[in-house]
């Protein structure tokens, strides 16, 4: 495997972080209470930062190599590229949804819950979609020229929020993510001494 789909593999468990973390924060807002929008407005900037501009740019790139090494396999896995464009919109809607309810805007709960959830279950098949179809069609495609190219093209932009320095409007984001990674793992241990007695 390249070094490059072990990084895109990675990047997609981080997004799965964060749509954890969405998923936690609309659980406190279904219960009518609070969510934490400093960290709703994290999880929305680093989309817009890192996905959008670095994450989504390497796989288009693979796209492209792709469709010139064997079309077949590139018509296959689906137009990857229009999806990267249209979760741009689905961000925006998000964006403008959550703002809306922070400053008191008059929206149906249901529809804040509509606009999150679609969200979060686009993301999850898009990344599904590619690991299932993408991500293996290259590998069984491309040669070692091919990855070398794709690697000259790419920028060395680092992670904003899971690289060794987090920048400082991902601090919270990142310490809200361990919060709530150890909370996850207490629940496991606890579910596994309950099954064990």
């Amino acid at each position: 495997m390249t070094r490059l789909i072990e990084a895109l593999r990675e990047e997609h468990r981080n997004i799965e972080k964060l749509l954890g973390v969405l998923e936690q924060e609309l659980g406190v807002f279904d219960r009518t209470e609070r969510p934490d929008y400093e960290t709703l407005q994290a999880v929305i900037d680093y989309f817009a930062e890192y996905p959008a501009h670095c994450h989504h740019p390497k796989e288009d790139v693979i796209v492209e190599v792709l469709k010139a090494r064997d079309p077949g396999a590139a018509a296959a896995i689906g137009d990857i590229e229009t999806d990267h464009r249209q979760e741009e919109e689905r961000l925006r809607r998000l964006a403008h949804t959550l703002e809306n309810v922070r400053t008191g805007g008059e929206l149906p709960r249901q529809a804040v819950d509509d606009v999150v959830r679609e969200f979060i279950a686009h993301e999850r098949r898009h990344i599904e979609a590619e690991e299932r179809a993408l991500f293996p069609a290259a590998l069984a495609a491309l040669q070692a020229e091919d990855w070398a190219r794709i690697d000259a093209r790419m920028g060395d932009e680092r992670d904003p929020l899971f690289s060794r320095t987090i920048e400082q409007k991902f601090r919270s984001l990142a310490q809200k993510i361990l919060q709530w990674e150890q909370e996850n793992e207490d629940d496991r241990q606890k579910a596994l001494a309950a099954a064990r007695a």
